[in-house]
């Protein structure tokens, strides 16, 4: 069965007030992304054991949700993409709403005459500097996260994305991908701990917005 990260879950409550062993299983409401790091017990009693990192029996139990292409169970590289790169190369076809934007008429009325060239010049550069990228880091999770290592995507806040300036970029999409979360009912010696799947939001689009 796989959880959603999008729902807090607070287990033994009652007891966890005694003992002060409060923390969350999922990070908070999805609408929050990039992800908030999750608070967890320090304890190293509810740290998965070296016996339970065993990759070959986790590599089963995640089956073909395992996407190497956001998660890593070693520390990888550093990937991160040059904002001002991404902001220069605008993927794909230009949007519509740039694309079909009259130039020729003023908001008074007037008329301009803008020839074919200038036009197609000016639409690149307003797509150019209102274009927000999704820009990707390796986050590390914790030891209770297999595969340790997700790439999240966050939206850049370096400058405003509008002229005159106002409007920044946010997150509009997210897509999900499952990990395996070490999952501990109890406490000390009475607790039980497992591995559970479970869905992490990442940022798939970011969009010039207020």
């Amino acid at each position: 069965m796989v959880k959603h990260l999008n729902l807090p879950l607070n287990f033994n409550t009652s007891c966890a007030k005694l003992s002060q062993h409060f923390f969350r299983l999922r990070p908070l409401p999805s609408e929050h992304l990039p992800v908030p790091d999750l608070k967890e017990d320090p304890d190293p009693e509810y740290d998965p054991r070296e016996q339970d990192l065993a990759e070959k029996p986790l590599r089963k139990k995640l089956g073909s949700h395992f996407d190497p292409n956001f998660m890593a169970v070693s520390a990888p590289q550093p990937a991160n993409v040059s904002t001002s790169d991404a902001q220069w190369k605008p993927p794909g076809h230009m949007p519509n709403e740039i694309k079909k934007l009259d130039l020729t008429e003023t908001p008074y009325g007037k008329r301009l005459k803008v020839g074919k060239k200038a036009r197609r010049k000016f639409l690149q550069l307003l797509w150019t500097y209102t274009y927000c990228p999704v820009v990707y880091t390796w986050k590390d999770l914790g030891v209770r996260f297999w595969p340790r290592y997700i790439k999240e995507g966050n939206c850049s806040s370096e400058r405003s994305c509008s002229f005159p300036e106002g409007m920044s970029c946010k997150p509009v999409k997210s897509i999900s991908k499952t990990f395996l979360r070490w999952y501990c009912q109890g406490f000390l010696r009475q607790k039980y701990c497992t591995w559970i799947q479970v869905q992490y939001p990442i940022i798939s689009e970011c969009k010039c917005s207020c």
